[in-house]
């Protein structure tokens, strides 16, 4: 099952406080990035984040789930009604993440 881009707009509204929230659709799901970072993701209609350690800190409680068959696990937000605690997830995970990898161009040929 596909994500519905009306649960992305209403996460992208959640995170709206937040500078620089950017996604990318990716074969029927919306991979999100926070400032560049990847954070997760919306994959079935569920928000699901990278198991940074500051995301498990974050959230104790939270659920390991797999975003497709044969992907790693992922946490999944169950609070998404509360922007304060996305923003501050968010936030937790930036410094842990890692930075985008740069892409590599085609070479100039003279």
């Amino acid at each position: 099952m596909a994500s519905g881009k009306e649960y992305l707009n209403f996460i992208l509204d959640q995170l709206s406080g937040l500078d620089d929230i950017a996604y990318k659709p990716m074969m029927g799901e919306f991979i999100l990035y926070y400032r560049g970072k990847t954070v997760g993701g919306i994959y079935d209609d569920r928000f699901l984040v990278k198991p940074a350690k500051s995301a498990v800190d974050f959230m104790p409680a939270a659920r390991y789930e797999s975003p497709y068959e044969g992907a790693k696990p992922m946490l999944l937000v169950d609070e998404v009604d509360n922007r304060e605690f996305l923003a501050g997830l968010l936030e937790a995970m930036f410094d842990e993440l890692p930075a985008p990898k740069a892409r590599k161009g085609k070479k100039k040929t003279d």
